[in-house]
């Protein structure tokens, strides 16, 4: 469980050579660890209303008031504290298929950022009395310490299958007894996508996780820029484990981070919604270009990806429903292999020849655009259920992209070795001719 302690936190230079007095930041179960467990959910009569019309009734627990978003649905079995501080989640109202939540309680130091990011919470049961040693307390008790509503006792099957069938879809949950009110909250809901939410997620300022980290000959590691898009606390785990790392917030331009830090390498993270919004995630993306442009190593992951498209000149857009879980199949067309892998996006990038496959009804997509990379690339990776794009790698530049989550928190781990391709890439590219000029050229 990396450095994770009952003291709680989250410090990824925690352990790394060369390291002294890394910083800390706050976890997302750190408040049940001042407070202790909460009482138990009073079980009130709950409804979630639908775009379409239809109507569930069930329990609340967590945050007793009304939830707003976009319904979505994840099928892990297990990871679900993961899955509730995953960034990617902001706006949407999380739906776990799996019939229990809550088996194993909530731990410290495995959160994925310092928040629960779902707007709201449905499943089958909740339990109220979760069994594990390690365990501060409950699901109920983490949604109520960060003020997101839960309601239980719903039939995730049927709902699932609405979602399926009909795409993603608005909704509204909470106590019964305010029903109007949700109703007109629900007539005038507009889709999470058209918020900043990339700016609500991406943290404040620029901060150096590893200061003087080295590798296992006492060498100090490359320094590696890492835009935060909504970033999850183990992707910075595992970067520290093989760079240096800058924390930069998504809205940094390129220039800035090169001035302030002289990074050898750049990174874009994960993150919620729409990869064309001209928030923050347009100035990711054009940091990213720049970057590719400079012939600086470049890796995107999930949202990074979709950044990576759209710099390319590819359309992005909505799918259907999105890909949220922990066994996505996804192949390597080079080498033919499938991996299991964990995802979470409802955005993806059109197939350069096929064009866009399983798409929302609602036909969000971005505009046309020109390849502002100055490189072609290549499909390297994509879905094995529905065929659309995973990977990208460009042509005679040292970068790439993945839409899944290498770091397998929580998933398989088939995608690890991403990272270490990345960190082989960046080492080839610091001893070629060509990193000195880059680091002649700077931020111009």
């Amino acid at each position: 469980m990396s450095e994770s302690s009952v003291d709680g936190g989250f410090c990824p230079g925690a352990g790394i050579r060369g390291v002294d007095s890394p910083p800390t930041f706050p976890d997302a179960v750190d408040p049940l660890l001042d407070s202790g467990r909460l009482e138990h959910p009073s079980g009130s009569r709950g409804i979630l209303l639908l775009a379409d019309g239809t109507r569930f009734e069930g329990r609340l627990f967590g945050s007793e008031e009304i939830a707003e978003g976009e319904l979505v649905f994840t099928t892990g079995m297990c990871g679900y504290q993961e899955s509730l501080t995953d960034p990617s989640f902001a706006g949407q109202v999380l739906t776990f298929t799996y019939p229990l939540l809550g088996n194993y309680g909530v731990h410290p130091g495995i959160s994925e950022s310092s928040s629960v990011h779902p707007r709201g919470v449905v499943c089958r049961q909740h339990m109220t009395s979760p069994d594990h040693r390690d365990s501060v307390g409950s699901v109920h008790d983490l949604l109520v310490a960060h003020n997101v509503p839960g309601i239980e006792g719903i039939d995730t099957r049927s709902l699932t299958r609405r979602v399926r069938e009909h795409g993603t879809l608005l909704c509204v949950f909470g106590p019964s007894e305010r029903l109007e009110e949700m109703e007109v909250i629900l007539s005038e809901l507009s889709p999470p996508d058209t918020e900043d939410l990339v700016a609500q997620v991406s943290c404040e300022g620029p901060t150096l996780l590893n200061p003087g980290a080295e590798d296992g000959e006492g060498l100090p590691l490359p320094r590696l820029a890492a835009i935060d898009c909504g970033v999850k606390h183990n992707i910075l785990r595992e970067l520290c484990t093989r760079f240096e790392v800058v924390w930069c917030p998504a809205d940094m331009p390129l220039e800035e981070i090169v001035r302030d830090w002289s990074p050898d390498a750049l990174f874009a993270s994960n993150g919620p919604g729409d990869p064309a919004h001209p928030g923050a995630a347009t100035v990711a993306r054009r940091s990213l270009a720049a970057a590719v442009r400079q012939g600086m190593p470049v890796m995107g992951i999930c949202l990074g990806h979709q950044l990576m498209g759209l710099a390319a000149g590819l359309r992005t857009y909505k799918l259907r429903y999105g890909h949220r879980g922990s066994n996505q199949p996804v192949m390597d067309l080079e080498t033919g292999r499938v991996h299991i892998t964990s995802q979470n996006h409802g955005f993806a990038v059109e197939d350069p020849v096929k064009g866009m496959l399983a798409p929302h009804p609602s036909g969000a997509r971005s505009e046309n655009s020109d390849n502002v990379l100055g490189a072609e690339f290549r499909v390297r990776h994509v879905n094995s259920n529905d065929g659309t794009v995973e990977g990208l790698d460009l042509l005679d530049k040292p970068a790439f992209t993945i839409q899944f989550h290498p770091e397998a928190c929580p998933g398989p781990h088939d995608a690890s070795p991403l990272f270490d391709r990345f960190q082989q890439m960046v080492a080839d590219h610091l001893e070629s001719p060509e990193a000195e000029l880059v680091s002649k050229e700077g931020g111009s």
